[in-house]
């Protein structure tokens, strides 16, 4: 029986445990993996050097013994972290320069949900376009081109490595601690792994802690691991007003997202935590590069260039951020959905560095969140990322770029879908990779209400 051809996403690999992904087809896609691995770096799987991890799924344990398996059947040697965060895979196989990595995880997805990210040399992601179709056609090649899993090659090598210590002393490097004061914090681990990983950290920065959640639990018995989505946060929300705390931090499941509540228990946007990362960036290295994502509101290309930076727009994912990060020797990249990238981790994306950053920032100009937020909130009035359900995307982007685009003033682009720019406005729309699904995000430079009204009349035609 073949492996659905939907669980191979566009940067990862995810669907139902046991329905759409079990622990036989894990093994294969592990004989995969490695073979794909393999063909990038020019070199028998027999000489490879892979890194594994896991999260705290309930079925984590049992699927990532099988992905070993399979890389181990193909001759691989597999550096074994056991249960970490996704970031600290990528920081595994960034400092030991191994040939590539995969983390067994669902990120934010329910309970019921498995799943793996795949990295290559560099911690750089596979992606539909490199590896991960490939990997799918391999699992379900007829007739077969992997092993019998059933069939016990062992010709690899198993290494366990306890990275906790060495990765938590490479994250601490990004601040100088001695700069944060004992700020009140709210935190929220969603039951995944921030606890163990960046708990440690934050105690000994002598915080006032409010932990809550912080202990894995792969049956998320108090919410699901996703902070996108309002019901998720509304709890840090109301306990950072209830605490009279001076911030609320909360992580996805596989921790290598967080998302910030300010003191007055408003969620923080993505772009603008963006802006004041990257203002805060600039100041400890002058005149860098930086990314932002091509939904991002033009606070981050502002707030960049008057730091004296050199703002990148760019292509929403994470195969796309690690490998222009790379070649544009940018220090920082922020998407909209809580990907932070960070030169100095390997280009790769993390949720312990963020959560550090904004600590070290408040505490150096003694301002609260909500403080640096205002003069975002009062000049850049944004929508957010609206879905919307449409049969034939790419028809629809056209049709709104031959609408939108011929206006006086208008500027397209295509870093990401189709963007159209004005002086006081502008707007993105991009077809989902998965579903059938158009995404919009649209900004006002005017008012919240010409947001709102620009943003129904966009929403009007787009479900025409």
């Amino acid at each position: 029986m073949s492996v659905p051809a939907e669980i191979f996403k566009a940067y990862d690999i995810r669907g139902i445990h046991g329905e759409q992904l079990g622990p036989d087809d894990a093994e294969q896609i592990g004989r995969a993996f490695a073979r794909v691995i393999g063909e990038l770096e020019g070199k028998p799987t027999t000489e490879l050097r892979l890194g594994l991890g896991r999260d705290m799924r309930l079925s984590a344990p049992e699927m990532a013994a099988r992905y070993r398996d399979g890389m181990v059947a193909e001759g691989a040697t597999v550096i074994d972290a056991g249960q970490v965060g996704t970031e600290m895979l990528y920081y595994l196989v960034g400092s030991r320069d191994l040939d590539g990595g995969l983390m067994c995880t669902a990120s934010h997805n329910p309970k019921a949900y498995t799943g793996a990210k795949l990295v290559k040399r560099g911690a750089i992601a596979l992606s539909g376009d490199e590896g991960i179709q490939d990997i799918r056609r391999m699992v379900n090649a007829d007739p077969p081109v992997l092993g019998d899993a059933s069939a016990g090659g062992r010709a690899g090598l198993v290494e366990e490595v306890d990275i906790y210590d060495e990765f938590q002393a490479a994250a601490l490097k990004a601040i100088d601690a001695s700069n944060v004061k004992p700020l009140k914090v709210v935190v929220d681990g969603g039951n995944g792994m921030a606890g163990p990983m960046a708990g440690p950290l934050l105690r000994d920065l002598g915080l006032e802690l409010v932990e809550t959640y912080f202990t894995p639990d792969g049956n998320f018995p108090d919410h699901e691991p996703n902070p996108m989505l309002e019901e998720n946060r509304q709890f840090i929300m109301d306990k950072v007003v209830g605490e009279g705390a001076d911030l609320g931090i909360a992580w996805d499941g596989d921790a290598d997202r967080c998302f910030f509540i300010d003191d007055t228990g408003r969620f923080v946007d993505g772009d603008f935590l963006t802006a004041i990362l990257a203002q805060h960036l600039l100041q400890k290295r002058p005149g860098s590069h930086i990314l932002y994502d091509a939904r991002a509101s033009r606070a981050v290309p502002d707030t960049v260039e008057a730091a004296g930076g050199t703002p990148h727009i760019n292509r929403v994912g994470h195969a796309f951020f690690k490998t222009r990060m790379r070649d544009e020797g940018a220090i920082f990249g922020g998407e909209v959905s809580g990907h932070y990238y960070f030169h100095d981790f390997y280009n790769a994306d993390s949720g312990t560095l963020p959560a550090l950053l904004v600590l070290e920032k408040l505490s150096v100009e003694g301002k609260q969140l909500s403080e640096l937020l205002e003069p975002y909130k009062a000049k850049y009035f944004i929508s957010g990322e609206i879905n919307s359900e449409i049969a034939d995307a790419p028809a629809k982007m056209a049709e709104l770029e031959e609408h939108y685009g011929s206006m006086d003033g208008a500027t397209v682009t295509h870093v990401d879908g189709v963007s159209v720019d004005f002086d006081d406005w502008h707007f993105n729309v991009r077809a989902s990779n998965t579903e059938p699904l158009l995404r919009l995000t649209l900004e006002s430079l005017v008012s919240p209400q010409d947001m709102e009204a620009k943003r129904d009349e966009l929403l009007a035609r787009i479900r025409a």
